[in-house]
């Protein structure tokens, strides 16, 4: 089914959908590397991915260079937003989740 034929609602579900295998793939790779290592693998193949998109929505070089600045835009103001809002989502769970960080 294509995404312009579904619900805000329906869009909703699959994206929390495909974030939550994400993460749960993420936990899997964490057990055996790094979580800074698994955060910067995850991060990288957003850039990847997105660098991708990007490229299909151009019809020449010249109109991938012109989406450029705009792309990058884009997708850092998305990053930042979501970082911040989850850093805060953290903050607001912190002491209830202590337990599970690794003093050193």
């Amino acid at each position: 089914m294509a995404d312009d034929t579904l619900s805000d609602e329906d869009l909703d579900e699959i994206y929390r959908r495909m974030i939550d295998l994400f993460i749960d793939r993420a936990n899997e790779f964490a057990e055996t590397n790094s979580q800074e290592n698994v955060g910067l693998a995850l991060l990288y193949a957003a850039a990847r991915f997105n660098a991708h998109v990007v490229s299909q929505h151009a019809n020449s070089l010249e109109d991938y260079e012109k989406d450029l600045p705009r792309a990058r835009q884009f997708f850092q103001g998305q990053y930042q937003e979501m970082l911040e809002e989850n850093l805060e989502d953290y903050k607001a769970v912190f002491s209830k989740y202590a337990n599970f960080i690794k003093k050193q």
